[in-house]
């Protein structure tokens, strides 16, 4: 009975440990931040281009043909 007792109170003891709680939470967040800059650096990246092309487009279009 005693040894039972014993073994729920390590296990208690082990899952009301908050010591690495912190550690996940900022795992967490720095997951979150590199997902949201991933998918924000993808839509800058289209526009970006965009802008290149419309650039070049132009400098073609505006070089006479002899």
């Amino acid at each position: 009975m005693k040894n039972t007792l014993l073994k729920l109170y390590a296990k208690y003891r082990i899952f009301a440990d908050e010591n690495g709680q912190d550690l996940v939470e900022y795992a967490l967040v720095v997951a979150l931040i590199a997902f949201a800059a991933t998918a924000g650096m993808n839509t800058l990246a289209g526009q970006i281009n965009t802008a290149f092309l419309t650039i070049g487009n132009r400098l073609v279009n505006s070089i006479p043909v002899s």
